[in-house]
């Protein structure tokens, strides 16, 4: 469902990964109806980064979760997210109480 024929109608998507080393944005176009898991797979991201289980991993579009089996829309971009490594709320108090000790 990912290789269309050259006759057939295409979607436009893209697939977004970011490490803090690395950045990876991939554009392809795949059938109508193709989901999110086969958009990833048709991208090459899962053959250079082999350790990714998309299981584990968050995915959502345009900054909003959505599961792997939803199907794409044209204009798409697939996120796969990482998880966090600091808690932000702990982070915020981290950032609080330093600024309050650096002021006069």
């Amino acid at each position: 469902m990912t290789d269309p024929a050259p006759d057939q109608e295409t979607v436009r998507v893209e697939v977004c990964y970011a490490t803090p080393e690395r950045v990876f944005l991939h554009e392809l176009r795949v059938a109508p109806g193709t989901s999110l898991q086969q958009a990833i797979g048709a991208c090459g991201l899962l053959q250079q980064l082999p350790g990714l289980d998309l299981g584990v991993l968050k995915v959502g579009v345009h900054g909003k979760l959505r599961p792997l089996d939803a199907a794409v829309r044209e204009g798409d971009r697939i996120e796969i997210y990482r998880p966090l490594v600091a808690d932000p709320k702990d982070a915020r108090r981290r950032r609080a109480v330093k600024a309050a000790r650096s002021k006069p």
